[in-house]
C-alpha cells in the first residue's frame, strides 16, 4: 500500500503543479494569448480553461467524493486529449503533440493510484497485503 500512496501522491502532486502553473500563466502571460490564437481558440476560452484547472486541482487535492474526483480526472483527460489535437491541426512540429500525451500518461498514473488506493481502504484487514 505504501508503493501506491506514494505513486499516487507523487503523480498528483506533479499534475497539480502543472495545472496550477500553466493556469496561472493563462492568466498573466501575453504569449499564451498568442498561443491560444494561434491553436485558433477564442480569447475566452484561455480565462476558462485556467479556471477550469484552478478547481480541477482543487477537486483533486481535497478530501471530495470519489465522483468529484473522477469528474477532474476526466476534465484533465479530454483537455490533455484536446490539446495534442490542436497542435497536431495547427501543424505544430513533433515535440509539441506529443507533451499533452505525456502528462496525460501522468495523470493515469494518479487515476490508478487513487483507485487502487481507495480500493485497497476498502479491504478487509486480513487481505491487505503490504
Amino acid at each position: 500500500m505504501k508503493k501506491v500512496k506514494i505513486t499516487f501522491y507523487v503523480t498528483t502532486g506533479i499534475i497539480s503543479a502543472m495545472m496550477l502553473f500553466s493556469a496561472f500563466a493563462y492568466l498573466t502571460q501575453p504569449a499564451m494569448q498568442q498561443t491560444f490564437q494561434h491553436l485558433g481558440y477564442p480569447g475566452y476560452f484561455r480565462i476558462e480553461l485556467a479556471i477550469a484547472k484552478v478547481i480541477g486541482v482543487v477537486l483533486l487535492l481535497a478530501p471530495v467524493q470519489r465522483r468529484f474526483k473522477d469528474l477532474a480526472y476526466a476534465g484533465f483527460a479530454l483537455a490533455f486529449i484536446s490539446a495534442s489535437i490542436a497542435h497536431i491541426c495547427s501543424g505544430d512540429p513533433m515535440p509539441e503533440p506529443i507533451i499533452p500525451l505525456i502528462i496525460l500518461a501522468i495523470l493515469a498514473g494518479s487515476f490508478w493510484g487513487y483507485n487502487k488506493w481507495q480500493d485497497l481502504k476498502n479491504l478487509p484487514l486480513a487481505k491487505q497485503t503490504f
